[in-house]
């Protein structure tokens, strides 16, 4: 069977439990896929490529919010009425 793997460096389980800090380097700053019996279990991601995949996010969230609100109809304030 067949697996999608989305990084370019791989440990398994037991090399994570021997070398938890020397695993997350083996990434160079990308995530690290770790695997359980040569299925991928989950990916171990540096704090770093977190933190901007959180802010990526966080940004496409607002686009979208943004692109909704500019198709609503414009609404006319005088500065006298706030």
């Amino acid at each position: 069977m067949s697996h999608l793997v989305l990084a370019e460096t791989a440990a398994s389980v037991s090399e994570l439990k021997k070398n938890p800090m020397g695993t997350v380097a083996a990434g160079d700053g990308f995530p690290v896929v770790i695997l359980n019996r040569n299925e991928p279990a989950f990916y171990c991601v540096p704090a770093r490529a977190y933190e901007a995949l959180m802010d990526r996010l966080e940004d496409i969230e607002l686009n979208e919010i943004a692109d909704g609100r500019a198709m609503q109809a414009e609404i006319r304030i005088s500065v006298d009425e706030l």
